[in-house]
């Protein structure tokens, strides 16, 4: 009895001192931290796309995708390799239409190995060939590939 009762005064304190889960090894640690760069990247890569698009960089806008990337614009066909995309974001020449405003805002981010993808919230403002200003915005998807070691690029993008 004496046996049962100091066991049960000595199992609490024992669980007690039983430490939670955590990291413990240096691999799960290092592949903690390489998803963590992988999503700075993309967050990195995010900012410099929206900026190239308001400062009218056409080629970085187009650098930004995959050279087999494909975009999904409203009311169109799916744009299919860097000419169509081109194509798509530069204006007509004369044209007085320009993105004044552009920010996506991710909801998620997740690696895959060398794939990845976010989704979330995008919004602008637009000065239209009438030289009238428009908002607008909505939600997006974007399939990401690292096509070499901490370069991420677009290879899906779809937005509505």
């Amino acid at each position: 009895m004496k046996n049962l009762i100091l066991l049960l005064l000595v199992l609490p304190i024992f669980a007690c001192t039983q430490s939670t889960p955590t990291i413990n090894s240096k691999a799960e640690a290092a592949t903690t931290n390489n998803i963590e760069k992988k999503k700075a990247i993309i967050l990195k890569n995010i900012q410099a796309f929206s900026e190239a698009l308001m400062n009218q960089d056409y080629d970085t806008v187009v650098d930004a995708y995959t050279d087999d990337a494909k975009i999904f614009p409203q009311n169109s066909r799916i744009l299919t390799g860097k000419t169509a995309i081109r194509n798509y974001w530069t204006p007509p020449a004369g044209s007085k239409r320009k993105t004044t405003y552009h920010k996506i805002t991710p909801e998620e981010i997740k690696i895959l190995g060398k794939e990845a993808y976010d989704y979330g919230y995008y919004e602008g403002k637009s000065i239209g060939n009438d030289g009238k200003e428009s908002s607008w915005g909505g939600k997006y998807v974007i399939t990401w590939k690292e096509v070499e070691p901490d370069v991420w690029k677009m290879y899906l993008d779809i937005w509505n």
